[in-house]
């Protein structure tokens, strides 16, 4: 299993609700820093960051910048 997205890629993220649900937040545009290792649970992590702000995401909560 391959990362779909590199180092310094742009990328939107979309946030996550309570318990998982997609908010109706316009997705915010982020960096990705670093492909990190997968986890027993077989997904793809990334660490991004936004101006001071850094999270890991799970690869399908992002989404190509247009």
């Amino acid at each position: 299993m391959s990362h779909a997205y590199r180092l310094n890629d742009e990328v939107l993220h979309r946030g996550q609700g309570p318990q998982g649900r997609v908010q109706a937040d316009v997705p915010k545009i982020y960096t990705i820093i670093q492909r990190m290792p997968v986890e027993a649970d077989g997904r793809l992590r990334y660490r991004i960051k936004s101006d001071k702000i850094e999270r890991v995401v799970t690869e399908d909560e992002l989404s190509y910048c247009q």
